[in-house]
């Protein structure tokens, strides 16, 4: 029974953790904006502990501070790590296309084309077919840059560029409010995955560096205004604190 217990309050204080980052991830709550522990208690419809042992995970992760009797502040966005988070992800994913266009690859050729034959499928589509949901086209976005480092095979580095896209995932959405953005994604994925499938390293990294580039481009330009206005744009389709 007291594991039972136990399993219970941290499923509870897991979800509230979710929950509360999902509302940062997708402007709910924008840098700035101050919360009480009671406001979040009652949004979520539990205890203080759970809201507690969120806030404190997101405080060590670099996303709200405490206030001294008066709350939590979601803090300002740090651009000058994003850009150096950027610069250290595009460092990661042409060498992972150089190896793979040489074919230094770690593990199993069978795995690594399966990978690559995965990619093939969701980004070699017409517009027709093409998805224009905000949510998903960053979901696959993401996934896309995961998946050529993991078709390399190396683990550490691997490991390193999720805790990278971990960071970023914030503001990476934010290429993704406009359909012409989402055009270009699958346009520049394809191009960058037929180079990769067609063994041209040279244009292969040179496409990626180019592509991730105008990503980090876009997010030296966010202004609060902006952030206000993706807030209004996903809170209007999707963005919700209960989900």
């Amino acid at each position: 029974m007291m594991l039972d217990q136990k399993k219970a309050r941290h499923l509870v204080a897991d979800d509230t953790y979710q929950r509360l980052r999902h509302a940062l991830f997708n402007f709910v709550l924008m840098p700035g904006d101050r919360i009480t522990e009671q406001q979040l208690c009652e949004r979520f419809n539990v205890s203080r502990t759970p809201v507690r042992q969120a806030l404190f995970r997101l405080q060590q992760e670099g996303y709200v501070e405490v206030l001294f009797r008066s709350g939590w502040r979601v803090l300002p966005l740090d651009f000058k790590t994003f850009d150096a988070l950027y610069d250290f992800r595009i460092l990661i994913e042409t060498e992972s296309v150089q190896r793979l266009c040489d074919g230094r690859i770690q593990g199993s050729l069978e795995r690594t084309n399966s990978v690559l034959e995965d990619l093939r499928a969701t980004w070699f589509v017409q517009k027709p077919n093409r998805n224009y949901n905000i949510q998903t086209v960053s979901r696959l976005d993401e996934e896309f840059h995961c998946a050529i480092v993991r078709a390399v095979g190396n683990l550490v580095i691997e490991q390193t560029h999720l805790e990278i896209t971990e960071r970023i995932r914030i503001i990476r959405k934010l290429d993704f409010t406009r359909n012409t953005r989402i055009d270009a994604t699958y346009d520049e994925h394809a191009r960058i995955l037929r180079a990769i499938l067609t063994k041209r390293s040279e244009q292969a990294r040179l496409l990626l560096r180019a592509h991730v580039e105008a990503s980090q481009t876009q997010v030296r330009q966010i202004t609060l205004h902006q952030l206000e206005q993706t807030r209004q744009t996903l809170s209007a389709k999707e963005a919700e604190w209960v989900y």
